[in-house]
């Protein structure tokens, strides 16, 4: 029997069968226990392996997001100070506007919850199987630079462009040099029907071109994000500045 039990585990890390091999010794007990029938036998050793698969699949997907921290829409603000009420917010956490392949336009000062909600919906798309990428303006600055010469910036490029769902945190928070903002543009327009696309930002529209130094690639640019497109602008105090700590006791 324990013979059998070790070439079972053999064909399992042959086959790459991970969940049956993990949980095997325990679901033979099981089912010489209940004296289970074959047919249930092996709908079990498939499930827990549609399981194992399921949830690897999930944490691949999640280490790919880089997702931030602060990134749980369970613990996202909802009281009367908050930015997006709980109905909007229940709305955008259905993803039904990722189906349609809208985008969304965060805009507002530094430290008013923009970050966090684009990075909560991203979360939630990952849970919910899509291909979904946080990443801040930099990183796809630094991408768009080296991935003609750098392997693993070859591999995130092509990996972007098959998105279902791409957030950019600060967008044009720093200038742009000619030949990246043209590289930036030539990457928004090759993705954009096929892409939805959340944009963190506080810039107006009407400051990019300045950031790009460019007004006919920052029309068009604006032109391909804004055509089906959510914006929601965020007022007020920032959140960080409001909650600072200080060293001080008694402050």
């Amino acid at each position: 029997m324990e013979t059998e039990k070790q070439r079972i585990s053999e064909l399992c890390t042959a086959f790459r069968l991970g969940g049956i091999n993990n949980g095997i010794k325990t679901l033979i007990a099981e089912a010489e226990q209940q004296e289970m029938g074959y047919v249930k036998f092996l709908s079990q050793l498939l499930e827990t392996e549609a399981a194992y698969r399921s949830v690897k699949d999930l944490n691949k997907r999640e280490k790919a997001a880089w997702l931030p921290q602060m990134s749980n829409l369970n613990h996202y603000r909802t009281d009367s100070e908050a930015e997006i009420s709980p109905s909007r917010l229940k709305q955008l956490r259905e993803l039904n506007w990722l189906d349609q392949l809208f985008n969304i336009v965060l805009m507002g000062p530094s430290g008013t919850g923009k970050t966090y909600l684009a990075a909560g919906l991203c979360r939630d798309a990952v849970k919910a199987g899509y291909n979904a990428y946080f990443r801040r303006m930099d990183d796809l600055v630094n991408m768009l630079k080296t991935k003609d010469f750098v392997k693993t910036q070859q591999v995130e490029y092509k990996r972007l462009l098959k998105a279902n769902l791409l957030v950019i945190d600060d967008i044009m928070l720093f200038p742009l040099e000619k030949n990246i903002a043209i590289s930036f543009f030539n990457f928004i327009n090759q993705i954009y029907e096929s892409t939805s696309i959340i944009i963190t930002t506080n810039k107006k529209p009407s400051d990019w071109s300045k950031q790009l130094d460019d007004e006919v690639i920052a029309t068009a640019l604006l032109d391909r994000l804004l055509y089906h497109c959510e914006v929601i602008n965020f007022n007020g105090e920032s959140y960080r500045l409001k909650n600072r700590k200080t060293i001080f006791e008694g402050s």
